[in-house]
Parts: C-alpha cells; structure tokens; sequence
C-alpha cells in the first residue's frame, strides 16, 4: 500500500527505534526524565521561545492554550476551515469554554483587515475578542504556506486590541523549508506555538508547545488536569530529538514528491488542480469531472494500492512523507493515471 492518507501514517525509522530503546529516562512528570528535558529546550530554542512542554498530541497543545489564555464565553477568530474549528471534538467549546468567530479567506489565510472586522466592541452584548489563531502550514488550504508579512500584520492588528495570538504549528518546519523563513521568525510575534513531532518528522507520538515561562507553567497545570502527564516518556522523546536533528532537511523531499504528483494530476481531464497551489506536502485535488464522488474514487485507488483521504464531495487529499519514496509517487501516479 502506498499510504498517501496523512503524514502521521509514518513509521519510526531503525536508526529513530535504536535511538528510542538507548534513551536515558526519569521520571516526566516530576521534570526528571532528561530526555524530554532535552527535546523541551531544544524546542523552545529553535522557536525562541523561553520555555516549552512535551504533549502527548497536538489537539492537547492547542486545547491547552486556548484554556490558558480564555476566560468563559471569550470569542477566538480563526479561519473557518482551521483544524481547531473542525477536527478537535468541540474542544475549544467544551475544555476551553470558547465561542468561535471563524473568517474566510483563501487557503487558510486571512488577512489584518479581516481582523480588524472580526474584532468585537467592549460591550456587555458581545462576547470578548481574545485570541487569533493561525495554521501554518494550514491543512485544509492544501499545506498553504503564511506569507511572513500578512502572518506579522495579522499579530500586529491582534497586539493593537490587546488580543492573544496562537499558532497551530503542526507542520511549521514544512514552512520554514517551503519558504526559507526561520521557524523563531515565523514564532516571533505569537505568545503561544507549537509543533507536531507525528508528521513530517515521522515520529511515534507527540507534539511541543512552547511560550514564556509563565504562560508554560500554566501549561504544565492543565497537562496534569488533562491527564497529559507521563512517566518515563524519554523513550518517546527521543524519536523527536532525534527526528529534529535528522528529519528537517529532508522535508523538501516530501515537498518535491508532492509537486510531482501535482503535475501529474493537473494534466488529467478528470481533476480540477493548479500545481502552483502545492506548496509543501499537501495535494487536494477535485474529481468531480470524473462523474463518481470521491468516495467512490478513493474506495478504487485503495483497492489499486494507493490510500488517500476524502476532504469533500469530490475532493481528495494525497500527503506525501517520510515512508513515501519518489518510486512510489511515480507508481501512484501510473494507477491514478488508469482509474481517472
């Protein structure tokens, strides 16, 4: 099977499992383990942030935040296709006791104007505007890339009104290889961010947020409330220790794979995709002109071989990774060539 469903369908590498099995452990909840010590500096480090805490998972680092920094009934403006508002159970709602102003915009991005709009007046009638949350990359808009000053005039706007801002960095590193822009660069104007060790970086489990070290002591209470905290979760962080200092660069191989299959995709009458849109690992492709639902299509490619995700009515998702060769691309490519 050439799994294209997601990029958190990875496998730990044998030099990944080798560098797991050596980890020196303690105890992580009591800050003893020196293995996640390791990877929590490093983290907080390469985003330039004072200090950072191991999650279990990325939702954890974005539910965490958003109840860090809301008070009952605020209001958080974030695009409407954003993972918080789709794929994390209602948490916002019910852990965070947020309302949600979602906004629209082009591939997951909004602009500062759409900010300024959003934001509410200091009125009893309204909820309180608190926190502007940004994807990047963002995984609906088709691994869309924030261009750096849109990204810094949105924080501005939200910094002018005295707003929280939170980045949803689960693939980050796909855009800082995808741009060039450092990733402490792209974190700089946030108060809270995080990164997902599960996806391009091919790790097991686990996710980092990173902020000030207030705003990470308040973390650290709610990852116990959440039952977020862990023993000797060394073995675990290795993987992402060593996935930071071996899996980065490698990115832009994903990136390449993606582009590849994006072409190929775009000569096809049957698919709707402008290759130019494909900017990390990401593939979102429409197949309505093929006159079968996507469902029906990804049914038929899994059965060929090929797993991709179904993102709509017609559309599919294909997300290239760490376990997907280029031979592979050219493989899926020969058998969506056949059954489209």
């Amino acid at each position: 099977m050439i799994d294209l469903y997601s990029d958190v369908m990875t496998k730990p590498t044998p030099a990944m499992r080798k560098c797991m099995a050596e980890a020196e452990v303690g105890d992580e909840q009591m800050a003893e383990d020196p293995t996640v010590n390791r990877l929590q500096d490093r983290v907080a480090e390469l985003l330039g942030k004072e200090a950072a805490v191991y999650l279990p998972s990325g939702t954890m680092c974005n539910e965490i935040s958003f109840a860090v920094w809301a008070h009952t009934g605020d209001e958080m403006i974030l695009h409407r296709e954003s993972h918080a508002r789709h794929f994390e159970g209602g948490g916002p709602a019910s852990l965070a006791r947020l309302t949600l102003y979602p906004v629209d915009g082009p591939r997951g991005l909004f602009t500062a104007e759409q900010v300024e709009e959003a934001i509410r007046p200091d009125h009893p009638l309204y909820p309180r505007s608190r926190i502007i949350e940004i994807e990047n990359t963002h995984n609906k808009g088709g691994g869309s890339v924030w261009p750096l000053a849109q990204l810094q005039a949105v924080c501005a706007t939200a910094h002018r009104h005295g707003l929280i801002t939170h980045m949803d960095g689960a693939r980050l590193l796909n855009a800082v290889t995808a741009s060039g822009v450092s990733a402490s660069t792209y974190a700089a104007p946030f108060h809270s961010v995080w990164i997902d060790l599960t996806k391009g970086l091919g790790c097991p489990v686990g996710a980092v947020l990173a902020g000030s070290r207030e705003f990470i002591k308040e973390a650290r209470r709610l990852k116990q409330m959440y039952g977020g905290a862990m023993r000797q979760a060394g073995i675990i962080a290795a993987a992402g220790v060593y996935a930071l200092e071996h899996h980065v660069a490698r990115l832009a191989e994903d990136h390449a794979h993606a582009q590849l299959l994006a072409q190929a995709l775009s000569e096809l009458k049957a698919v709707r995709l402008d290759p130019a849109t494909v900017e990390t690992n990401i593939v979102i492709f429409d197949v309505v002109a093929a006159g079968r639902t996507g469902a029906e299509i990804a049914e038929q490619l899994r059965r060929e071989g090929v797993r991709v995700s179904v993102f709509g009515s017609t559309r599919l998702r294909a997300v290239t990774h760490l376990d997907v060769s280029r031979q592979d691309i050219e493989r899926a490519i020969t058998i969506l060539r056949r059954i489209l």
